[in-house]
């Protein structure tokens, strides 16, 4: 394992502490261990929105605090869940008095721990509500959407949700409005490359040099497909199908499209991917409204890119399109 770390118990804690050394006008750390929050946080009369979930994804969950975004974040260990204490402890940290809304991936201790974190706040007097993100089309059949993961669809959640509440929107429009914009979303990812578990020096699953893994998870879940390496436009063309057909996507749509690379892979393999994903949505007559290509939620190293497609109606186009400055997505 080749890693630029000192000692892997030590790790989370090192990078959280130069996470916000790097970025301290807009990312303060609280008390409690391992929560980070806006510095301006909490904003009263402003609906909180928090997320958390494991390390290893940046610039997820941690780069997305900010104005017009996240108010707060719960870190945990590497693909581990935040524990509840800590849940709590965020959900606290952005409760401006008109309540919190918690956006998470649709992973088992997430949903429990901060389930369990929302009834101690409620039990405060402060009202939580939970929309948890399940966009991943690979890891569940569509009728059997409540089992599917939550993966990159979440940055447009937590950019959409942010957008609503700093323009004053209460608690319940913020969960219409966010059960609305996950089911519009859809995900699917390919890679090539594992990346190294740092506790065991491990890789996090196991494939052929010369081979591919459609669907693989974040944390190394199986996928539902292992073929041969593809070229660019084969998996593009592969992957969006998929993705259109699950929706459905159809003509006359407006998207949002966002690409994101999963650690190692390079810009320019994501603009030759975008490319054949631009022609595919121009031949369904859908039209781009607006992209995002780059790293937005990643597996530490892993090769390999996903795509995230949101079908926009007028509400969802302002609030994608509002500005927004956090530290890994500044948006004027």
């Amino acid at each position: 394992m080749k890693k630029f770390i000192n000692k892997y118990e030590n790790l989370i804690e090192e990078m959280v502490e130069g996470y916000v050394l790097a970025n301290s006008k807009k990312v303060k750390r609280l008390p409690t261990e391992r929560v980070l929050a806006y510095t301006n946080a909490p904003i009263q009369g402003k609906v909180g929105v928090i997320t958390g979930g494991g390390s290893g994804h940046k610039p997820a969950f941690i780069g997305y605090i900010g104005k017009g975004l996240l108010d707060a974040v719960a870190v945990g260990d590497i693909f581990a869940a935040p524990p509840v204490q800590r849940c709590y402890e965020a959900i606290k940290a952005a409760d401006g008095g008109k309540g919190v809304l918690v956006c998470i991936g649709n992973y088992s201790g997430d949903t429990m721990n901060f389930g369990m974190a929302a009834e101690l706040a409620q039990a405060e007097g402060i009202p939580v509500e939970i929309l948890v993100v399940n966009d991943d089309v690979a890891s569940s059949p569509k009728d059997r959407m409540d089992n599917r993961r939550g993966v990159a669809g979440e940055v447009v959640l937590w950019k959409i949700m942010g957008a609503l509440a700093q323009e004053g929107a209460d608690l319940a429009t913020l969960k219409e409005v966010g059960s609305r914009t996950i089911f519009n979303t859809r995900s699917l990812g390919v890679a090539h490359t594992p990346c190294i578990m740092p506790s065991s020096g491990k890789p996090s699953f196991q494939i052929g040099d010369d081979e591919m893994e459609i669907g693989v998870g974040h944390h190394g879940e199986p996928g539902i497909q292992r073929t041969k390496m593809m070229t660019a436009d084969e998996v593009t063309t592969l992957i969006t199908q998929k993705i259109l057909e699950d929706l459905p996507f159809r003509a006359g749509d407006e998207v949002s499209v966002l690409m994101s690379g999963l650690g190692s892979t390079s810009l320019l393999e994501m603009y030759i991917c975008y490319r054949k994903l631009h022609q595919i949505l121009t031949d369904h007559q859908i039209t781009v409204y607006r992209n995002y290509i780059g790293e937005f939620f990643t597996s530490m190293e892993m090769g390999g890119f996903s795509i995230t497609l949101t079908k926009l109606d007028d509400d969802l186009k302002r609030l994608i399109d509002a500005p927004c400055d956090g530290v890994h997505l500044i948006q004027h």
